[in-house]
């Protein structure tokens, strides 16, 4: 059986700094110290599960490059293996940092196996998915299934190689009657608090992932598998956000995090979901604080619910104002989130716009190599010379940028046909002034 002889934080702690370390301080600009200090404190967390041998690493955390992560997945109505190893291919050639494989439907088995075979990224799951199938083919209920039949799948996963899984240890039956008490318009929306939820009321039991978090913790250490530590009660609609039962799953979710990083297992938390813009920021205050500054991964944040077909946009927004005050990975938004399985475009647009909140917070943060201002500053010189081919290059989708560009040429190759001979840059540059 595969094991590590020391988890990165316990080698961290131990005052080590391996080769990992230094490849990582590398891509994001920063010491082999500082990398080290940061997963010793668990302030930092390294995805990369070790029987996959030559991935690289990808950090995630306090004072690196915020990352970007792109769900796929077949669902019950749609089973297409090819489709989804091309959703992954065209996440990662868009600039996705890793993937989260979140099939439901078909052969789960072989697309995550696929899947981790093919990417050259970080590989998620949610284990509870799995389960809920395995049970459906078996013609069972998922409440039917033992604390055992969840806790082989994990194993499973893990010993494939799966780098980070989302579990939903923070739906207990405290947080389900914080819930209830104050009353919510769209309940519980994530599917996997949802099937916990369910299996907690059928069987009249605690959470097992709960109940026996310190066998969730003996997989991830024995594979160095990064716990992402799901918001199973976040708000599906802003108008539930940052209420009783999301904080005290986070509350819950901190005291679990810190027993895991205590063991020497890397957690990231989960967060929402739907939120107004003037919360986001207590959001992030509340998680760093509550959570003792461990990774916080957010799906989005939405700013709106009215806004179907243009969620990659909402989610932008909120992400990145999220990312701007301290949030670590950003969970995209697809424009048929709300509506559909997304397609392959959808996925590609969805990391497009989660990698422009991504930048756009990293300005604010000033983190990493290449992040923070330079490569506008860049850009803007490139502008001001009409350096088209810099422009392009300094896009962060060259692709697009030179197909809108070449689709309507002007006749005076150095300016667009948005002004033409009006152009403001040319016309200062050529006469040395200013104006309107």
């Amino acid at each position: 059986m595969t094991r590590a002889k020391m988890t990165r934080i316990e080698e961290a702690r131990a005052g080590n700094i391996t080769e990992e370390m230094k490849e990582v301080a590398l891509a994001e600009g920063v010491s082999p110290e500082f990398i080290r200090k940061g997963l010793a404190n668990a302030t930092i967390a390294i995805n990369k599960n070790i029987v996959r041998k030559d991935l690289r690493p990808l950090a995630v955390g306090t004072g690196l490059k915020t990352k970007v992560n792109a769900n796929i997945g077949s669902s019950q109505d749609h089973i297409d293996h090819s489709e989804e190893i091309e959703k992954l291919l065209v996440a990662e050639r868009a600039g996705a940092d890793a993937v989260m494989d979140l099939s439901t439907g078909g052969d789960v088995n072989a697309i995550r196996r696929r899947v981790l075979e093919e990417s050259s990224v970080p590989i998620g799951t949610v284990p509870i998915y799995q389960a809920a199938h395995d049970a459906r083919q078996k013609g069972k209920s998922f409440v039917e299934l033992t604390p055992d039949d969840m806790f082989d799948v994990i194993e499973m996963q893990a010993a494939e190689g799966v780098d980070f899984i989302t579990v939903h240890c923070g739906v207990t039956h405290s947080s389900l009657d914080r819930i209830k008490a104050e009353g919510r318009i769209m309940g519980v929306v994530s599917r996997g608090g949802a099937l916990t939820s369910e299996w907690m009321t059928y069987n009249k039991a605690e959470n097992p992932l709960f109940e026996q978090y310190d066998r969730l913790i003996e997989i991830a250490k024995r594979y160095d598998m990064v716990l992402s530590l799901g918001d199973g009660l976040r708000p599906g609609a802003i108008a539930d956000a940052t209420d009783r039962g999301q904080v005290q799953e986070l509350i819950t979710l901190g005291e679990l995090a810190k027993r895991a990083t205590d063991a020497g297992v890397s957690v990231m938390i989960e967060g929402p979901g739907h939120v107004p813009l003037d919360q986001i920021e207590a959001n992030i205050l509340l998680q760093k604080r509550l959570c003792h500054g461990a990774p916080f991964y957010v799906l989005g944040p939405l700013v709106t619910d009215i806004a179907p077909g243009y969620d990659h946009i909402t989610s932008a927004i909120g992400g990145a104002i999220a990312a701007g005050k301290g949030a670590d990975f950003l969970c995209y938004v697809t424009p048929s989130e709300h509506l559909r399985l997304p397609s392959v475009e959808d996925v590609r647009e969805g990391v497009m716009a989660a990698r422009i909140a991504a930048h756009a917070g990293d300005i604010v943060k000033g983190t990493g190599a290449g992040a923070g201002m330079e490569r506008d500053r860049a850009m803007s010189r490139a502008r001001k010379a009409l350096d088209w081919d810099e422009q392009i290059r300094l896009s962060i989708d060259p692709e697009r940028a030179r197909a809108i560009r070449e689709s309507s040429a002007p006749e005076d190759g150095d300016v667009c046909t948005m002004c033409g001979s009006l152009c403001a840059i040319k016309i200062t540059s050529e006469g040395g002034g200013g104006g309107h």
